[in-house]
C-alpha cells in the first residue's frame, strides 16, 4: 500500500459539492481507502486573478494501485465529475492533483510526481499541514510543515470551517 496526498480545488458552480464529489469518487476506487480529509480553504487564484475564488481541500489515502493507473483514474474521475477544460490556471468545476505517491519520483509529460508547484503554493500546503504535517517531500527531505512555514507566497487561504467535506472510512481487500 502506498501513502497518496491529493489536492482537490474548484472555483467554478457549486465549489463545495464538486470537492464531496471527488472525496466521493475517490472512496469507491478498488484497492483504495481514504485515511483523512482535510477542512475546506477558501483561497484566491494564482495565475490568472479575474475568477472566483477556489476551494480546497488536500485528501491523504492508501492504495496498492500504481501511480500511472491511479493518475488515469483521477483524470477520469474529473471528467465523471464536469470539468470542463480551459486554459493553464483557468476555471475549473474540479481538479484533483497527485501530490505525493509515496517516496515516488515521476518526471514524465503527463504525469509529475510530486506536483512540481506544491512547495510554492499555501492554497497546497495549508490543508495538506492539516493532515500530514510530518509527511516528507522526496525531493526536498523536508516535512510538509517546514515547506508551508518557508511558503513565499502572499495568495489568501482561508480556513473554511463550517462545512468539512465526508467520507467512510472502510478498508477494502
Amino acid at each position: 500500500m502506498e501513502n497518496v496526498f491529493l489536492g482537490l480545488g474548484s472555483n467554478v458552480g457549486e465549489r463545495m459539492e464538486y470537492l464531496q464529489k471527488a472525496v466521493d469518487g475517490i472512496a469507491e476506487f478498488p484497492e483504495t481507502d481514504i485515511m483523512k480529509v482535510s477542512s475546506v480553504y477558501k483561497t484566491e487564484p494564482v495565475g490568472v486573478k479575474e475568477q472566483q475564488d477556489f476551494y480546497n481541500a488536500a485528501v491523504w489515502l492508501v492504495t496498492r494501485l500504481g501511480a500511472h493507473d491511479f493518475h488515469a483514474r483521477m483524470k477520469a474521475l474529473e471528467q465523471t465529475i464536469g470539468r470542463q477544460r480551459t486554459f493553464r490556471w483557468g476555471p475549473r468545476e474540479i481538479d484533483i492533483d497527485i501530490l505525493l505517491f509515496g517516496d515516488s519520483i515521476v518526471d514524465e509529460a503527463l504525469l509529475k510526481i510530486p506536483h512540481r508547484e506544491m512547495a510554492e503554493r499555501r492554497f497546497v500546503l495549508a490543508p495538506l499541514s492539516e493532515i500530514a504535517p510530518d509527511i516528507i517531500h522526496p525531493i526536498s527531505r523536508e516535512t510538509v510543515e517546514s515547506l508551508a512555514a518557508k511558503c513565499t507566497d502572499t495568495s489568501a487561504v482561508e480556513r473554511l470551517t463550517k462545512q468539512p467535506l465526508t467520507f467512510s472510512f472502510s478498508m477494502k481487500e
